[in-house]
């Protein structure tokens, strides 16, 4: 579905290429800006975007079709890189620290204090731009009055790309990767001037690789407590418009703020990726602008926009595609809710038995698996972000190497909408154990398709905080939540439980193989299944539309890669993920980029401590004769008791290397 591309608008407007904005420290945060050209005699709104991810050549491209399209109707539309990044000062050491939020705080007054803003301020951004816009509004500036947050989470440590339910991720790791390749470029001597060199090659030698500072919270700590605004829900005070994605990462964020904010708020969730409701994928996209000014206006404008007669939650349940594939569009239907998991939706129970998924408990039976370590490479992507080949695959072949239980086919369609789960009664042979729990779609063809899924470390069964070693042979019963779904089940399908102690490599293993043992029959599996002829608001959106795209001449394609290779005299298993992103000409900055980043797993399928992850990104930027480019590695492997952890930046000018820094990090493990 393309966007339409709008061209005209009720106020002329304006860009402000550049200008900075002082903090109280001296520290100057560069900005861009879009505004009315008549804002200095008629003040308007301001609406602001905080990221360290480069106004210039980060986020130029996708920039350009929200921020003009704001400002042709009636707001100031900024965006602001974060201190240590892109043209502002400072250095940046970490994600979303206090002095970040403080900034933002500084940044909010001086827009709302100029002449050009009406003194209200909206925030918006998705991801890291998602998550402060919760942040900042749960410090409460005066001037900030409503947001939109878009794929980000209430909770860094149960829903971030670190651990997933106590385990470790590697998606930790290949954030770290991402950061230290984004935060290793330059400023740009276009608008800093000649001192970007110097602010380069400072970034360069305090720049951390983050990793290591994750690696030593593993449990759910202070560290990861701040930010998290499940800590205080009532503390947003700001109107909250909640924006997530079926197959982005978050999706579990959406429903427990709505259910947690006592602010004014609504949630819109799609069949998306890690991306915009206006140029997500899959499709079908939305008219999301359309739906964003209508939460401004009624909250900034006092427009009555009817965005309050919405229903509280605006869903689209998904039909199931063919695994294995990208797929481009995702057939099914917008419903909207006033509650979420309750209401028009019931739970329902059944046993997981020796004979499958059955209504009664049948007799106990203990079922046993030790998993081959290299169970979950049909896994996919934890974050859908590049648009490669990132979405789970088949999951029969995990699930050969699974406890699975299976209902027979369903007689009738069946919708799923809200959080499945499992009551598992369990024990193991180790002190620590993690489990991946999969809510499986089985075809009548054979293919099998992931529904929604959970990772689990068991040492944390009673909490994230504190967790405790399993006894060995001692039996447990836990409930394990899977993520938020909503999912049609067509008749004639199966449904399936898949229960393995390896899922890599998007979950790192634990240091021992793990003989689980999982007693059927008092196990239990709960559906959210919504009413068949339940009621509910009718949902329309608008077309997809966005502003005038940049001028953007593509001089190579962009590419993405995954490869799986089993050595088949070891059985080691290898997967190697390469995404080219291209070569770009932005014309209105006379600048070319280009970047690549790479990914490397391995494992032996019965020796947890040959894990091995390594990542290599390559940025690059030229105008002229001026042409910088860095060179970033990262690589992470274990012992039973540490973490080991190596890095590396190289950055040229030129063909001439002008710095390198090396990482080496020895951490212990806790109960991971």
């Amino acid at each position: 579905m393309p966007i339409k591309t709008v061209t005209k608008f009720p106020r002329k407007t304006k860009e402000v290429k550049n200008f900075f904005i002082p903090l109280s420290d001296g520290t100057q945060l560069a900005a861009r800006m879009f505004i009315p050209t008549d804002a200095a005699k008629n003040p308007v709104p301001a609406l602001l975007e905080y990221l360290p991810y480069r106004k210039t050549d980060g986020t130029h491209v996708r920039d350009a079709l929200t921020h003009p399209y704001m400002a042709g109707h009636g707001y100031a539309a900024i965006r602001v890189d974060m201190r240590g990044n892109g043209d502002s000062d400072g250095i940046m050491l970490d994600e979303y620290t206090k002095q970040e939020q403080d900034d933002a705080l500084e940044v909010i007054d001086w827009i709302a204090k100029q002449k050009w803003c009406s003194g209200k301020v909206g925030m918006f951004g998705i991801s890291w731009g998602g998550f402060n816009c919760l942040q900042v509004a749960a410090r409460q500036p005066p001037a900030l009055k409503a947001i939109v947050t878009i794929c980000s989470t209430d909770d860094r440590y149960e829903d971030d790309i670190h651990y997933k339910g106590g385990t470790l991720l590697n998606e930790n790791m290949g954030w770290a990767a991402t950061m230290l390749a984004y935060s290793s470029r330059p400023p740009d001597p276009d608008i800093v001037g000649p001192k970007w060199r110097k602010m380069w090659m400072e970034r360069l030698k305090a720049e951390p690789f983050l990793i290591s500072t994750w690696l030593k919270h593993p449990h759910r700590d202070d560290y990861w407590k701040h930010g998290s605004v499940v800590e205080n829900f009532g503390a947003i005070t700001a109107a909250t418009l909640v924006v997530g994605g079926w197959n982005d990462a978050y999706s579990n964020a959406a429903p427990r703020l709505m259910k947690g904010l006592r602010c004014p708020r609504k949630a819109i969730i799609g069949p998306w990726a890690h991306k915009y409701a206006h140029f997500a994928v899959p499709d079908p996209k939305i008219g999301f602008l359309q739906e964003m000014l209508r939460w401004w206006d009624f909250y900034l404008k006092d427009i009555d926009t009817k965005v309050t007669q919405d229903p509280d939650f605006r869903v689209y349940v998904m039909e199931p595609w063919k695994p294995g594939s990208f797929p481009t569009r995702i057939e099914g239907r917008w419903i909207g809710d006033a509650y979420w998991g309750v209401g028009n939706t019931e739970t329902k129970t059944w046993f997981l038995t020796d004979k499958g998924i059955a209504s009664a408990k049948g007799e106990e039976k203990a079922l046993e698996i030790t998993s081959k370590q290299t169970t979950g490479f049909d896994g996919g992507e934890y974050c859908i972000i590049w648009l490669g080949p990132e979405f789970a695959g088949d999951q029969a072949k995990d699930d050969s190497q699974s406890i699975t239980f299976e209902s027979p086919a369903l007689t009738d369609d069946m919708d799923l909408v809200g959080a499945p789960a499992i009551e598992l009664e369990f024990s193991v042979d180790k002190p620590v154990a993690h489990i991946a729990v999969r809510l499986n779609d089985v075809w009548p063809t054979g293919e099998v398709s992931r529904i929604t899924y959970h990772l689990q470390n068991l040492t944390m069964r009673v909490s994230r905080g504190q967790p405790t070693p399993l006894v060995p042979g001692q039996r447990y019963r836990m409930r394990i939540k899977l993520d938020d779904i909503a999912y049609k089940v067509p008749k004639g399908h199966k449904l399936r439980v898949a229960i393995s102690t390896s899922y890599f490599p998007m979950m790192w293993p634990a240091p021992e193989p793990v003989k689980l043992t999982v007693y059927a029959g008092p196990s239990e599996l709960a559906l959210p299944v919504r009413k068949k002829y339940a009621a509910g608001q009718l949902v329309h959106f608008g077309e997809p539309e966005g502003a005038k795209p940049v001028d953007l001449q593509h001089l190579k394609p962009a590419s993405n890669k995954r490869e799986v290779t089993v050595d088949p005299k070891t059985g080691e298993t290898k997967m190697s993920i390469v995404d080219e992103f291209g070569t770009q000409l932005i014309k209105p900055l006379n600048l070319t980029i280009w970047g690549t980043g790479r990914e490397n797993y391995s494992i032996m399928p019965d020796d947890p401590l040959s894990a091995k992850m390594e990542t290599h990104w390559t940025e690059a930027r030229k105008r002229g004769k001026w042409e910088v480019r860095t060179e970033t590695y990262g690589r992470l492997t274990c012992t039973k008791t540490h973490w080991i952890v190596w890095g590396k930046i190289d950055a040229f000018e030129g063909k001439k290397k002008v710095f390198t820094k090396e990482f080496k990090e020895k951490i212990k493990r806790d109960l991971q």
